[in-house]
């Protein structure tokens, strides 16, 4: 009798390969189910269908259909339109259902399409599962993983940005903050990490009435009590780029909270722009 087998809920960026990669490492077969609009084009191309966001008649068919036991949700989706929540509304009659997927997904916090979704497939039988569980080695590790040694400033900026993140956790507003010296330049919302880093290199552009404005730390942490099953903060490359464009001088995650993709290209970017990429310690440790 065949196993049953891991699905891989995927939406953008390259976490879903990346993972299933792991897995196969393992001797596992995951299965990877594409959200249509979010998947990338290389992880469409290796998967065994796609639906629509929310399309949970259409999730439940595909998991049953390619004997999945279990769910680990990987990558970036947005939160929907009111016209996809009407379209929910019509595939669920049940009331209790509607309300499992809904009212989440009308909540203002940014991972409540997936609370949602993770408290649908529970309540079907399905076990959600979370990358880090799954493949540790995709986080990031304690301490320097590049070349780039932290200064003292930077070590106090790094602080700053902690008890910053602390203090915003409550409010479900983001997972990073951008600080030099002991000064919060920008605050992640709703729109990602990359175009937070934009602002900061908008803001430190040289005018007529100052010198432009270089250094300073991306601090990046999941928030207090956050489901790490289902909303991990990451970095990548294009996370490296962006900040040396911001003419930042390095980043700091959560060891073990935060992926780094394509890990070997993130170090190797990291290094040869010189910035410094650390590891600190997570909510559930003590800072050193």
């Amino acid at each position: 009798m065949a196993q049953p087998r891991i699905a891989i809920l995927a939406g953008g960026g390259s976490l879903p390969l990346e993972l299933a990669a792991a897995l196969r490492a393992t001797g596992a077969d995951p299965a990877i189910i594409c959200i249509r609009g979010f998947a990338d084009r290389a992880t469409r191309s290796a998967s065994a269908t796609t639906i629509d966001i929310v399309d949970v008649k259409g999730l439940l068919e595909a998991l049953e259909r390619l004997r999945c036991s279990s769910v680990v949700l990987a990558g970036t989706v947005s939160r929907p339109s009111g016209a996809v929540a009407l379209g929910v509304f019509a595939a669920l009659r049940n009331r209790a259902e509607l309300a499992i997927i809904l009212k989440p997904l009308l909540e203002q916090g940014d991972d409540g399409l997936l609370r949602g979704v993770a408290s649908y497939l529970e309540g079907k039988g399905y076990t959600v599962l979370g990358s880090g569980e799954l493949a540790p080695q995709l986080f990031a590790a304690a301490g320097r993983m590049g070349s780039v040694e932290i200064g003292r400033e930077e070590a106090d900026a790094i602080e700053t940005g902690r008890r910053t993140l602390a203090a915003l956790s409550p409010f479900d507003i983001g997972q990073a903050v951008v600080v030099r010296g002991r000064r919060v330049i920008a605050i992640e919302g709703p729109e990602g990490t990359d175009r937070m880093l934009k602002r900061v290199r908008a803001i430190g552009r040289r005018s007529m009435f100052r010198p432009p404005e270089t250094g300073g730390v991306l601090v990046k942490m999941p928030k207090i009590g956050q489901d790490l099953r289902l909303d991990l903060p990451a970095i990548g490359p294009r996370t490296i780029a962006r900040a040396s464009a911001a003419g930042l001088a390095g980043i700091a995650v959560a060891a073990g909270q935060t992926l780094v993709l394509d890990r070997r290209a993130t170090i190797a970017a990291a290094d040869r722009a010189g910035l410094f990429l650390v590891g600190i310690a997570p909510w559930s440790e003590p800072q050193p």
